[in-house]
């Protein structure tokens, strides 16, 4: 059964972006066979324990290095919010502190006055990351400068990542080497996995928070089946990434609903459709009539440029993350934050979410990460002066997916850049010896 999880992650993440180029009733067909099969066996009731295992774990791990016995002894690493850029931007930014927090062994102290989203700071909005130690002075304090160097330092405060120097190994896409097996037969996206721990424990919503979902969910009529589409149109067009007519979002929302319609009744094909443009809803809703778009045209509003720093604009992106997150597949593009933050959510409420999206543009990839790497396993002769040559065991720096059967990166065996298939390479899955917390893992299995 086991193996039968692990074949069918490989082909999801290899073939299935070929085959996604082609007639979309080969894809159908072929992704309807893959679900049944994922749910054969056991293999559906294994998944659903052993990421609920797995998650506990972690939690449990972060809880415990965040409540230390005697606060005033505690190593901390201090972590200022105020990066300046937008809410996705700066919860990554949070998210890479408390990946280093966990490395180094030291308890994260989020700084968050004076927030520019909430001058209450990050409490105000999210339970806080500590309750019992949340105060930032020690016997010694300094700036980051390596691990080893650092060893003796109680408390050392933390640049932005485009800064760091030197960079630790705990960075994005590196997992953790005591879970790597069980991650990588658990799911398709291991690195994703991981980040999405982070997120989850950061966005635990104060009771205020939690009452507007819920309220929201009603008042929007949010139900499923449902995809989540996410059109980002403001400050990143004409600099981070191209402009996408809706039409673009909408023949992967046609192709989904179809594909869903072959292992499930779909009563009606709705569209959770959130975007900083107030005008796209009419134009979404005159295009596509057959079609139950739910959206707060008060969240597109306060999304502009003009009002995006306010705690109104705040609770707006909260909201149409956490309902992007709870649909059923998410079609975006992965330039924008707001829609891997909404992915990197959808991991913690699926055993395995990583194949539940269609980005317009980049692969998945986390600001500040270490080099990304696939290695082939075929070998592939140059057809044309874009293509470049693989070997069995090249390594291959990968640039990103043209979403077409072929991907862009170098060959770092030979220094060649250009297109490849990317059904003829894997992930290299990068693994680093993190602390494993013994202690934490005790009280986990205590009765």
């Amino acid at each position: 059964m086991l193996k039968t999880v692990v074949l069918l992650n490989i082909f999801v993440k290899t073939v299935i972006p070929v085959f996604y180029s082609g007639p979309f009733v080969i894809f159908r067909s072929i992704m309807s066979d893959l679900y049944h099969l994922s749910q054969a066996d056991g293999a559906g009731d294994w998944r659903e324990k052993e990421a609920k295992e797995l998650s506990d774990l972690v939690q449990n791990r972060i809880t415990y290095l965040q409540n230390p016995q005697d606060c005033s002894k505690a190593r901390k690493l201090l972590c200022n919010i105020n990066k300046g850029c937008g809410y996705g931007c700066q919860l990554h930014h949070v998210v890479y502190c408390f990946m280093i927090a966990y490395g180094t062994q030291r308890t994260l102290i989020l700084e968050s006055q004076n927030w520019r989203y909430a001058t209450g700071g990050w409490e105000t909005v999210f339970k806080p990351v500590s309750d019992t130690c949340t105060d930032r002075t020690g016997a010694s304090t300094g700036h980051w400068s390596g691990e080893a160097n650092d060893r003796d330092v109680q408390v050392i405060e933390l640049p932005i990542v485009d800064s760091l120097h030197p960079r630790p190994p705990y960075l994005p896409l590196a997992i953790p080497e005591d879970l790597a097996d069980r991650l990588q037969r658990l799911h398709g996206d291991p690195p994703v996995w991981w980040v999405s721990q982070f997120v989850k424990y950061l966005i635990r919503p104060q009771a205020w928070l939690s009452k507007e979902m819920q309220e929201a969910t009603s008042k929007l009529g949010f139900k499923h089946p449902i995809i989540g589409v996410h059109v980002r149109r403001t400050d990143k067009v004409g600099t981070e990434a191209a402009f996408h007519p809706i039409e673009e979002y909408m023949v992967h929302v046609e192709d989904h609903y179809q594909s869903l319609a072959q292992r499930m009744h779909v009563d009606k094909k709705r569209v959770y459709l959130a975007t900083d443009d107030p005008s796209l809803l009419q134009e979404a809703k005159s295009k596509y009539p057959d079609y139950e778009f739910i959206s707060d045209n008060s969240i597109s509003w306060s999304a502009g440029l003009h009002n995006r720093y306010t705690e109104n604009s705040l609770r707006g992106v909260i909201l149409d993350i956490h309902f992007l997150s709870r649909t059923n597949f998410l079609v975006c593009t992965f330039s924008s934050q707001v829609c891997r933050v909404a992915y990197e959510i959808m991991q913690t409420l699926h055993p395995d979410a990583s194949s539940y999206f269609y980005s317009l543009d980049d692969i998945y990839y986390f600001g500040g990460q270490n080099a990304h790497n696939q290695i082939a396993i075929y070998p592939h002769q140059s057809r044309n002066s874009d293509d470049i040559p693989l070997e069995p065991g090249d390594l291959i720096g990968i640039a990103g997916n043209h979403w077409d059967g072929y991907s862009k990166g170098i060959n770092r065996k030979t220094g060649r850049t250009g297109l490849y298939p990317s059904y003829k390479v894997k992930e290299k899955i990068e693994t680093v010896k993190y602390p494993t917390y013994p202690e934490a893992d005790k009280l986990l299995k205590k009765p």
